[in-house]
C-alpha cells in the first residue's frame, strides 16, 4: 500500500534541524524546539507503527518513479520497530541534553546536528534502496563525526580520529559491494535484487559480494576484529552523545546486517559459519575487554561489542526461532544501552568521575535514584523477568535445536561475564563507603553541583525508558509476537517484494 507519510520521521527531524539553526546563538530556544519536536516525531513514529502493523506493508515511490527504477522508501514492522525505538531514545536523550549538554557546545550546534543525525538514522530505517542506504549511512556518518568532536578537547579529537578512520573503511566496502551488486544485477531495489540474485547462475561471486557487506556493516556495528574503534571512541563525548552512539548508532550496522542477510544474501552455509565464528569472537573479546575496565563508560562500551555477537550469532543461525531471539535482544539493547550511557552521565553529573575506584556510597546518599538505576543494570544484565532475559532462552533453544553449542557456550560466558561486571559495578559504586577525597571532591574541570531542576531534568529521561525496559521485560509476550511477526517476515520475504514491486 502506497502512502506518504512514511516519510514523515525523516521530515520532521529535518524541520527541527533547520528550524534551530534560525536561533543560532539561543541556547534556550533550541533546548525548548528539541524537545517540542522529538516529542512529535515520537508520535509520528507510534502512528507510522500502529499503521504497518494494522495495514500490512507501506511504500513510497520518491518522485512517483516506479520501483525498481526509482528510490523506494518502505515501513514493515522491522523497520517502523526501529524507527519507534529510536524515537524513544531520541525523545530521551533530547530531554537529558536540556541541562546534561554545556550551554558552549549548544551554541556551536549541537542540536541541529542532534537532529541529522536521527534524521540519517530514520532514512536508513525505511530505504528500501541499497544505495540510498548507503547515502544514509553517510549522513549518519557526519553527523555523528561532528557531534563527537564538538568541544575539541585532546580525548574526543583523538577517538574521533580512529571513528572516523574506520567508517570511512568500512563505506569503501559497503560502496564496492554496491558496485558488484549492480554489475551482476543492473538494479540497487533490494527488493528487486532479492529475486535477482537468486536467478544468478554464479553463486560464488554472490558469496564474494556478500563478504563485502560482512565487513562493512560489521565495522559500522563493531563486530570481530575490527571493532577496536569503539571502545577507544565512544568514552570521549559527553553522556548524551555516547548514549545515542550506544544506543542506536551500532544498532543502524546490526539492522543492516539483518535486511540485506535475510532479503538478498539468504545465509548458505558457509555466510552462515562465518556469521557464527565472528559472532563467538565478539562475544568473547566484548567480555574481555569489560572485565578488566574500572571506567564506567569503557566498561559499557565493551559489553556493547559483546552483546552484539548475540544478535550476529541469531542471525548467523538463520532459524525463525534464533532470529526471534536476536530480534528480541536487539529491540532490548536499544532501549537499555541508551539509559546506561545516560545513567552514567549522571553518576558523573553527581560525583565528578567515572573512575569506580573513586566513586562509592551512591546507595546511601540517593536510595530511590539508585534503585531506578538498579532496574535498568539488572535488565542489561538479563535477571527473570526483566528485558534482557527472555531474548536469550529464544537464543539458547534455536542453539541446542541446531547443534550450535560453542555459540551457546559464548552467550553464557557473554551473559556471566556482564553479570559480574555489573556487580562489581553495583559494589563500587553504590555499595560501598566513598573514599575520602580530601579536600577538594572535584575531579572534573565541568563539574558543578546539581539543583534539583537541573537534576531532574537528568533523572526523568533515565524513569521514562527504565518504564519501557520493564515494559518489554513484563510485557514479553507483546514484544514477543512483534518480533515473531518480523521473523517470519524474514523467512519468507514475498509480501515485502511484492509490496514494492507489485503483486505481479
Amino acid at each position: 500500500m502506497t502512502d506518504n507519510t512514511i516519510i514523515f520521521p525523516v521530515i520532521t527531524h529535518l524541520f527541527i534541524a533547520i528550524l534551530s539553526l534560525f536561533f543560532w546563538g539561543k541556547a534556550t530556544a533550541q533546548r525548548i524546539i528539541s524537545v517540542v519536536g522529538s516529542v512529535i516525531a515520537m508520535v509520528m513514529a507510534i502512528a507510522l507503527f500502529a499503521e504497518v502493523w494494522n495495514g500490512g506493508i507501506l511504500t513510497m515511490q520518491a518522485a512517483n518513479w516506479e520501483a525498481p527504477f526509482g528510490i523506494s522508501f518502505v515501513a514493515d514492522v522491522f523497520s517502523s520497530s526501529m524507527v519507534l525505538l529510536a524515537s524513544f531514545s531520541g525523545l530521551a536523550v533530547s530531554i537529558y541534553s536540556v541541562t546534561g549538554v554545556a550551554r558552549s557546545r549548544i551554541l556551536y550546534g549541537y542540536f541541529p546536528i542532534f537532529h541529522f543525525l536521527l534524521m540519517g538514522l530514520n532514512g536508513a530505517f525505511l530505504s528500501g534502496d541499497i544505495f540510498n542506504l548507503y547515502v544514509w549511512f553517510e549522513v549518519i556518518i557526519i553527523a555523528s563525526f561532528v557531534l563527537m568532536t564538538l568541544g575539541g578537547r585532546k580525548a574526543q579529537i583523538e577517538g574521533s580520529v580512529k571513528y572516523m578512520a574506520m567508517n570511512i573503511l568500512a563505506s569503501a566496502f559497503f560502496l564496492t559491494g554496491i558496485g558488484i551488486l549492480y554489475g551482476i544485477t543492473g538494479t540497487l531495489n533490494m527488493a528487486d535484487l532479492s529475486l535477482k540474485i537468486g536467478a544468478l547462475e554464479n553463486q560464488k561471486l554472490v558469496d564474494i559480494t556478500a563478504i563485502f557487506f560482512v565487513i562493512g556493516f560489521g565495522i559500522k556495528s563493531a563486530v570481530f576484529p575490527l571493532y577496536f574503534w569503539l571502545p577507544s571512541s565512544y568514552h570521549t563525548p559527553p553522556s548524551a552523545v555516547a548514549a545515542v552512539f550506544g544506543g542506536l548508532l551500532t544498532k543502524v550496522g546490526i539492522y543492516a546486517l539483518f535486511r540485506v542477510f535475510t532479503l538478498i544474501f539468504i545465509p548458505d552455509d558457509f555466510i552462515s559459519t562465518l556469521l557464527i565464528i565472528l559472532a563467538v569472537f565478539t562475544v568473547l573479546t566484548g567480555t574481555f575487554g569489560a572485565v578488566i575496565k574500572n571506567n564506567i563508560r569503557r566498561l559499557l562500551s565493551y559489553l556493547i561489542v559483546c552483546h552484539i555477537g548475540f544478535m550476529i550469532g541469531g542471525l548467523g543461525m538463520y532459524s525463525e526461532v534464533a532470529l526471534t531471539g536476536a530480534l528480541f535482544y536487539l529491540f532490548h539493547d536499544m532501549v537499555v544501552k541508551t539509559n546506561v550511557f545516560l545513567i552514567a552521565g549522571l553518576i558523573r553529573k553527581m560525583r565528578g568521575t567515572m573512575n569506580m575506584d573513586k566513586l562509592g556510597g551512591l546507595y546511601a546518599a540517593y536510595p530511590l535514584l539508585s534503585l531506578l538505576m538498579a532496574i535498568v543494570l539488572f535488565s542489561l544484565v538479563g535477571i527473570p523477568p526483566l528485558s534482557g532475559f527472555w531474548p536469550k532462552i529464544y537464543l539458547f533453544e534455536a542453539g541446542f535445536m541446531d547443534g550450535h553449542y560453542v555459540l551457546v557456550a559464548a552467550i553464557i560466558i557473554g551473559s556471566f561475564a556482564t553479570l559480574y561486571v555489573i556487580a562489581k559495578l553495583w559494589a563500587s559504586v553504590f555499595w560501598k563507603n566513598q573514599p575520602d577525597m580530601g579536600d577538594d571532591p572535584v575531579l572534573t574541570d565541568d563539574f558543578k553541583p546539581l539543583s534539583k531542576f537541573r537534576k531532574s531534568l537528568l533523572v526523568t529521561p533515565i524513569i521514562f525508558l527504565a518504564v519501557i525496559t520493564l515494559y518489554i521485560g513484563l510485557g514479553a509476550e507483546n514484544i514477543g509476537l512483534v518480533v515473531k511477526h518480523i521473523a517470519r517476515e524474514m523467512k519468507d520475504t514475498t509480501p515485502y517484494i511484492e509490496a514494492v514491486l507489485g503483486t505481479n
